[in-house]
């Protein structure tokens, strides 16, 4: 419980707020609030829940992460799920691609919410970037041709699952399914559930519950790398890549 007693101090100090103040705010007294502070109590599951209405800052968050680490003004509401992602900022405060390569997949079901895991994933930028907060997440499989297996996907965060454009194609964080790539619909039936076709004619549609859904990203642009070897790719080299190929799209534009 001691990351929970020092999230607490530092979002209470990242809000200006005394002690006095944000125990006046939870209903409780200024001594209990610094028993929790310090480490001596553990806030019981009613306040931890009041603790994550006040910040806007999951439980799952509050237990886990680390917001040291991280800059609690970046932390998001994700839609109807009520779940939060840190986001990682450079020296100069801005946003940086976190990259989930195929080995961090499975970790990234358990640590998408936590702070500390996702400040440890490998970062990159790209110089066209465009507004909204991005994320790259290696594609396993052939359903989405030309996207190759092992090539990333860099994919904008979508705030409301009711955003979603029928036909576009988006990273979903699912709890049954993992990390897809798909085409996606919003159900023709209004049921509570997405449609997900695959490009690849061989694979079938299949629907998801929208309560199952985590994270939703569109699609933003595609680094397809599957002809290079795995040494030969790092955040830095794949970064090179782009900016040649934005020089290659100038010269083409002149």
């Amino acid at each position: 419980m001691d990351k929970i007693a020092a999230n607490i101090k530092v979002l209470r100090e990242f809000k200006r707020l005394s002690q006095e103040q944000l125990a006046e705010q939870l209903k409780i007294t200024r001594a209990r609030l610094g028993a929790y502070e310090e480490g001596r109590n553990e806030p019981p599951v009613e306040l931890l829940l009041k603790i994550s209405d006040f910040f806007r800052i999951s439980v799952d968050a509050l237990l886990k992460g680390d917001f040291s680490r991280t800059d609690p003004g970046s932390i998001m509401k994700i839609g109807r799920n009520r779940l939060l992602f840190p986001i990682v900022i450079d020296r100069n405060g801005r946003d940086v691609i976190e990259v989930v390569p195929i080995r961090a997949r499975a970790g990234y079901l358990n640590g998408f919410s936590d702070p500390e895991f996702v400040g440890d994933l490998q970062r990159m930028s790209l110089p066209f970037m465009p507004t909204g907060k991005h994320r790259a997440f290696a594609i396993q499989g052939d359903s989405m041709p030309p996207v190759k297996e092992g090539s990333y996907v860099v994919g904008k965060y979508v705030e409301e699952l009711e955003d979603i454009k029928d036909g576009y194609t988006y990273v979903l964080v699912t709890k049954e399914e993992g990390i897809v790539y798909k085409r996606v619909y919003q159900s023709p039936h209004k049921d509570g559930s997405l449609l997900l076709h695959s490009d690849n004619k061989e694979y079938s549609p299949y629907k998801v519950k929208a309560d199952d859904v985590f994270e939703a990203w569109e699609f933003t642009c595609c680094i397809n790398i599957g002809g290079y070897k795995p040494e030969e790719l790092n955040p830095e080299s794949i970064m090179n890549m782009l900016k040649s190929m934005k020089v290659e799209i100038e010269k083409i534009k002149k």
